[in-house]
């Protein structure tokens, strides 16, 4: 029996998101990403496919390290212009049932306070189906936009960003108590002022004392993705993360990461299947082989090697532009994405250049595609997820819908044959769906901010 394999749609509220240059195909819609009707439909096909989520990446700067200059992000809608992807929930939420969302938010630039009660409203609002990707930011430019010189250094971000989570959770799961709602018409309480209580809060980055606006939600802290496979971001999301996902790489160096993030949750008090890992791939198939590559070829096409530069020189924080196309580059101390920096080296040698890096590019992004038949790409999950103790993966979309409709119609059936997909959603909440509870486990570390409410 195989294990079964959990599936989201990758994408973010723009018109370019990973494989760039995609969207001057003639079929592809994301130029549509205006329309609330695009992401309705979007979320309507997803459910019918039985994917688990809508997993929403985001940034909140632009794309300026290629050349220092935000122009070439512009010219090919390199992530920007990007919208704010939590308007786009409660509509898709709206069509659906049971399909999650996983939504990207800066804890750099987010008041927590703010922050907590406008995950609350989500979590309410989709019945328990929204999810946190838990992210610092790599954007320099995303600094100077919230009004700092600069951002703080990798290990920094984190170490900081561990006091945002022990306060969110305080809110979260400490400012309310269960029963504190009582709803009650006849004698006109709706809460009972002794089963709300005031969070206390002083650290090097935040002095708060209030309540949390928002009564309890249904899952109180959202399901919590964090996608750091750093040192330091992996101690974290050991630490913090129910799910994890990971940029795709060779398949012993995925297992190393997954065995290490596991065996760090185990150190820290958690079971390792208390963490869910999500790889992220870029699938095109069609009914045969040769039907596939043929649509790969016609892909190639439209994919743009610079609008791939600018987002390799972001989240690498090297500017590529510097350096002739065979002269080795030096990648020193990135502050950006250093598991992007890290991986490039793993693959291409520590002498690589911007020849080798743009030879990896074939779609517009480092994400080497997997191309075949259905019967190949079911295997082919299949085979990963189980060699390198996988539960997930993150699918970004190529030409939309198109991609999704072809996974959706050809390798969910064939994954169902082989008992590694489900034929139809457990209900309830997305921790539910996933873990079989609706509130975080006993063992994570927001259960000394629920002792303290009891």
């Amino acid at each position: 029996m195989n294990k079964e394999i959990r599936l989201n749609a990758f994408d973010m509220n723009c018109v370019g998101h990973i494989q760039q240059g995609l969207w001057t195909h003639p079929r592809d819609q994301s130029c549509r990403y205006l329309e609330l009707a695009y992401w309705t439909d979007y979320a309507k096909r997803l459910e019918a496919g039985l994917f688990d989520g809508l997993f929403f990446a985001d940034v909140v700067g632009v794309y300026d390290v290629l050349g220092a200059s935000p122009d070439a992000a512009l010219r090919g809608a390199v992530q920007v212009p990007v919208n704010d992807p939590m308007m786009l929930i409660p509509a898709m939420a709206s069509v659906t049932q049971h399909l999650g969302f996983g939504v990207t938010a800066n804890l750099s630039y987010e008041p927590p306070y703010l922050f907590a009660r406008r995950m609350s409203t989500l979590d309410h609002l989709t019945k328990g189906r929204i999810g946190w990707n838990i992210v610092t930011g790599y954007l320099d430019s995303a600094a100077r936009a919230a009004g700092l010189s600069g951002q703080s250094g990798h290990d920094d971000r984190y170490d900081l960003a561990d006091e945002y989570m022990s306060l969110v959770y305080q809110l979260w799961e400490g400012s309310w108590d269960d029963g504190a709602v009582l709803a009650d018409r006849l004698r006109g309480v709706y809460a009972d002022p002794s089963k709300v209580r005031l969070v206390q809060h002083q650290g090097p980055q935040y002095r708060v004392q209030a309540m949390h606006l928002s009564e309890p939600s249904p899952q109180r802290t959202p399901l919590l993705y964090q996608a750091g496979s750093s040192a330091r971001g992996s101690r974290f999301a050991a630490t913090h993360a129910e799910c994890v996902f990971l940029n795709g790489q060779s398949l012993p160096g995925v297992k190393a990461i997954v065995d290490s993030i596991r065996r760090q949750a185990v150190l820290q008090g958690r079971a390792g299947a208390d963490i869910k890992v999500w790889l992220g791939a870029t699938v095109i198939t069609a009914q045969t082989d040769a039907q596939a590559e043929e649509k790969f070829d016609e892909y190639k096409r439209y994919a743009s090697s610079e609008a791939a530069l600018v987002h390799a020189a972001a989240s690498m924080g090297i500017d590529f532009a510097k350096y002739d196309i065979d002269e080795p580059i030096e990648t020193g101390k990135s502050q950006a994405i250093v598991s992007n920096v890290d991986a490039m080296t793993r693959s291409a040698g520590p002498q690589w250049t911007r020849r080798k890096l743009l030879s990896q590019m074939v779609l517009g992004s480092r994400q080497t595609p997997w191309v075949g038949s259905a019967d190949r790409i079911a295997q082919q999950l299949i085979d990963w997820s189980i060699a390198a103790d996988l539960d997930g993966f993150n699918l970004s979309r190529t030409v939309v819908p198109e991609c999704f409709d072809d996974l959706i119609a050809l390798v969910v059936p064939r994954l169902q044959e082989r008992g590694a997909y489900k034929t139809a959603y457990t209900p309830g909440t997305l921790r539910n769906k996933l873990f079989g509870r609706d509130r975080l486990a006993a063992s994570h570390p927001v259960a000394q901010y629920r002792r303290q409410a009891v």
